[in-house]
């Protein structure tokens, strides 16, 4: 779900980003990322804790049970769209900050199987997968910061992407084939057009009060990039 702000009278009043006077918009993009680097930091977090305490260990193999994963992957949709729903929330800043809280638990709830993974085949991997992704996050959105162009234009290419990308995962979970490094490949690419439309989105068309929101949507696009670029390097076993 999107907001619409023409449809409130409240949004109305609110300077976007591109409006906004040069201190507003400074202070809005610092509130973003701030909040974008709170969110990579929870993730962490609650990662190393669900593996340390022993909850990790124990729903992975529910989660990867016979037909467990298309219903886990179904579910983390549904949450994830309440989520964003609950971020975008005009009028409660607690309620902001309980979608991008509950979509970061989401995150590193889906996240449990193929950490598990590599923690038990190639540690390394982790590690070098999240550099990776935070080099690539850093180059596409100097990209955008520093050409100033606005990416909205790449909306229906990424819809029409994205939606392809969910059929195939539907068709691999349903016939059990494996989507293979080129198709991880593909998924990062997904990934980076998303970070230059988002990013562009932040500094053209985001509201100046929409800081939870915006961190939302951009470390959804980081931990897509991650979840991929893990798996190429994983694939090196």
């Amino acid at each position: 779900m999107r907001f619409d702000a023409a449809s409130n009278p409240y949004a109305r009043a609110i300077n976007t980003a591109a409006e906004a006077g040069v201190d507003e918009r400074a202070a809005f993009i610092m509130r973003t990322y701030v909040h974008l680097a709170g969110a990579i930091f929870a993730f962490v977090a609650l990662e190393t804790a669900l593996f340390f305490t022993g909850i990790a260990q124990a729903l992975v193999p529910y989660m990867l049970g016979r037909g467990s994963w298309g219903i886990v992957l179904i579910a983390f949709i549904g949450v994830s769209w309440l989520a964003d729903r609950w971020a975008r929330n005009t009028t409660s800043l607690p309620m902001q900050y309980a979608g991008l809280g509950t979509y970061v638990l989401a995150q590193a709830v889906i996240f449990l199987p193929l950490m598990a993974i590599a923690l038990q085949y190639d540690p390394n991997a982790i590690p070098t997968a999240a550099l990776v992704t935070l080099v690539l996050f850093g180059g596409l959105t100097g990209i955008v910061f520093l050409t100033k162009r606005d990416f909205s234009f790449m909306r229906g290419i990424l819809g029409v992407l994205a939606l392809a990308s969910l059929g195939v995962i539907a068709c691999s979970l349903i016939f059990g084939f494996s989507l293979g490094v080129f198709f991880a490949g593909a998924m990062v690419a997904l990934a980076g057009g998303y970070i230059l439309y988002n990013t562009s989105n932040v500094l053209h068309h985001y509201r100046t009060d929409q800081h939870v929101s915006a961190a939302l949507t951009l470390f959804a696009d980081v931990a897509l990039m991650f979840w991929y670029v893990l798996r190429i390097f994983m694939s090196r076993r």
